[in-house]
């Protein structure tokens, strides 16, 4: 069985602008059909850390909630708190941090900001699922009381899943804070002593105060590391090493089973969107942007969230590599970028199982939205 997506570029002309013609592409790829009358649409976006650039420009997002409430939906917009120490770690910083990155009440046509897990990330509800993995999973419960689900990811690479788009968005991002460490619980970072420089960024930035320096050297105790990863993308020497091959399989494999607790009872009520612009080569979660690594593609649409995740790798592993980013490695069109980036990650493994689970399927068909010019 084959999905549609649907695509569009990034041209604009002086007879259509952007945000219309995103408000063409959700149309055309079903949102109004995922909707009724009153629905509670929990509009589920990364809001970026204080300090980082590439997270989607609220402009795009306030055309979204408007073509929503043109199908008598109610929609307010949504994340969990983060597990590490960050602006986004309880509900009044993650809040403030969303309003001083452009999300605000006004900017977003008098749509409210809710936190889905509550003041300190405890607001969840238990889905049982039986997975492989997981018994249940833990989800944010403003996002399992809404009617309808709308995932607006930004597409880009990642430290411990290759990359994170729709999948992740939905996964990680609706899941409580409990639900982030279970997930997060099978990997354990070492540190190597030889490039560590002991300059404590690890320590500092620990939530579960499980480094400390040993002969000006950082070690990790595993008996209180909750393996959020935090300490990985905080090294400046990047002296903090995941033992990939055994343990990031199962964190991929624990993200599905949590993106189908969330969509388990909304299969027929969500919708998913992805910005394919700025790929940094890490998360949004991160304080800083870094340089793209490969140049602006566009955005997709779908209701199946594997296909769209699926066309957004394949459309940036044909692009160009950009010189002088992270990327040092499969530059050429049609190379692996998200190899390039973390060869130990076999990125692919979350679709897989995403199909296994019967999410959604990687087979699909790419419908393209065409630039509306005048005609001479």
């Amino acid at each position: 069985m084959t999905a549609d997506v649907y695509f569009m570029d990034l041209e604009a002309t002086s007879r259509e602008n952007l945000p219309q013609k995103l408000s063409r592409l959700v149309k055309a790829a079903g949102l109004e059909s995922c909707l009724k009358e009153n629905d509670l649409t929990a509009v589920k976006i990364h809001f970026g850390e204080k300090g980082n650039t590439a997270f989607i420009r609220p402009i795009f997002i306030r055309q979204v909630i408007q073509d929503i409430k043109a199908s008598s939906a109610v929609p307010f917009l949504t994340d969990a708190n983060t597990l590490y120490v960050g602006t986004r770690s309880d509900s009044v910083s993650h809040m403030h941090t969303a309003v001083e990155n452009g999300f605000s009440y006004s900017s977003m046509d008098a749509t409210p900001v809710i936190i889905a897990d509550g003041l300190r990330g405890k607001n969840e509800t238990r889905v049982r699922v039986n997975g492989k993995h997981c018994e249940s999973v833990y989800i944010g419960s403003e996002v399992m009381e809404a009617d309808a689900l709308v995932s607006i990811a930004h597409f880009k690479g990642h430290e411990l899943s290759g990359f994170g788009g729709t999948l992740k968005n939905i996964g990680m991002g609706c899941a409580s804070r409990r639900g982030k460490l279970d997930q997060h619980s099978n990997v354990s970072p070492k540190i190597k002593r030889k490039t560590c420089i002991g300059c404590r960024e690890c320590e500092t930035h620990c939530p579960a105060e499980a480094i400390h320096l040993e002969n000006k050297k950082a070690y990790i105790d595993h008996e209180l590391c909750i393996g959020c990863g935090e300490c990985i993308v905080r090294c400046p020497t990047e002296s903090v090493a995941i033992k990939w091959n055994q343990e990031v399989p199962v964190f991929l494999e624990k993200m599905m089973e949590y993106t189908w607790g969330v969509l388990k009872d909304k299969s027929q009520k969500s919708f998913f969107i992805n910005f394919v612009t700025d790929i940094a080569p890490k998360c949004d979660c991160l304080p800083y942007s870094e340089s793209p690594i490969v140049n602006n593609i566009g955005v997709l649409a779908s209701t199946d969230p594997v296909a769209v995740d699926q066309a957004c790798a394949d459309l940036v592993n044909q692009a160009q590599g950009r010189e002088g980013t992270a990327l040092k490695t499969n530059l050429a069109p049609g190379e692996d970028k998200f190899k390039g980036l973390y060869p130990h990650v076999d990125w692919e493994l979350q679709l897989k199982y995403a199909e296994e689970l019967h999410l959604g399927t990687r087979s699909y068909q790419l419908n393209r939205i065409k630039t509306l010019t005048y005609k001479k």
